[in-house]
């Protein structure tokens, strides 16, 4: 089953939330980037908060995460769109470690805690929007939580959880959002935070079959929320040969000149992707026309 995600409320439009299984589109990624597990899980769980953050966006509105925590990982950056598209990578993807004292991938330690996460909106005006907080944890999850009480002032849970296989490969992955709208009783509040802390970890959750829809039944109880939207999420780039090309014009003809005398060619490659372009003297020239 291709990876979505369910957009609902709950609590008589009390709380708002999100679920996703993103364990395709993580799988995809993982791939292109033959990421370690710690690193797959570090950059997983940054990818499902990034597309159910841009699932709440309209028409061609975008954003753009990047998670820098001092750590061995290096710089997280994911880009995520109103088209349920997500694409990222890590600096240093083979990274791993032993397990934490918890028994799970010790994200922290990849990511780092001493530094900052960032989201750069663009909304189609003038100026993007930018909201910057310190990592609280380095597990991401706790970072999100944070970021949308410090940044956008939204009371939220975040939880996003990564599982890899032996060889790798990823085995589950997939996230929640709920945020809580300014009219929500305190008892309601009470309620979904006493449920969450009864919950397994969503990764788990993932793993055991439970679908986008399920999550919603696992976390509120039946009768107590409502679906109001499904949308398909998905790895996907936004890079082409032709902006590849854009970006070695704006290198300027002196260095597009010494890669035909000196190289005989150029090969580029796009960071999110790892797709590769081949640019051959001739196309170099035509480059400097």
């Amino acid at each position: 089953m291709s990876d979505y995600l369910i957009k609902a409320t709950a609590y008589d439009n009390t709380i708002r939330v999100l679920t996703t299984d993103t364990t395709e589109t993580v799988s995809e990624a993982q791939r292109r980037h033959n990421t370690w597990p710690t690193a797959s899980a570090a950059l997983g769980r940054t990818m499902t908060a990034g597309a159910m953050m841009g699932a709440q966006f309209k028409g061609n509105e975008r954003l753009t995460i990047t998670i820098q925590g001092g750590g061995p990982i290096g710089v997280i950056i994911v880009d995520a769109n109103a088209k349920g598209e997500v694409r990222g990578y890590v600096t240093n993807p083979q990274v791993h470690f032993d397990l934490n004292k918890f028994g799970k991938l010790d994200v922290a330690r990849a990511v780092g805690t001493n530094g900052f996460l960032s989201v750069v909106k663009d909304l189609g005006l003038r100026d993007n929007f930018t909201g910057r907080v310190a990592l609280v944890s380095g597990e991401i999850g706790d970072d999100f939580t944070y970021y949308f009480a410090r940044s956008e002032q939204i009371p939220s849970a975040v939880g996003v959880g990564v599982l890899v296989n032996p060889d790798n490969s990823i085995k589950a992955s997939g996230g929640f959002i709920i945020q809580v709208m300014p009219d929500a009783p305190d008892d309601i509040i009470s309620k979904v935070e006493k449920r969450l802390s009864d919950i397994p970890p969503i990764s788990k959750l993932i793993e055991a079959g439970q679908t986008p829809e399920d999550l919603l039944l696992t976390i509120f109880g039946e009768g107590h929320y409502k679906i109001l939207e499904k949308m398909p999420i998905h790895f996907k780039c936004q890079c082409s040969r032709e902006k590849l090309a854009n970006a070695i014009s704006g290198l300027g003809n002196e260095e597009i000149q010494a890669m035909i005398d000196e190289d005989h060619g150029a090969e580029a490659d796009c960071h999110f992707c790892r797709e590769k372009y081949y640019f051959s003297e001739d196309d170099l020239r035509d480059l400097l026309k």
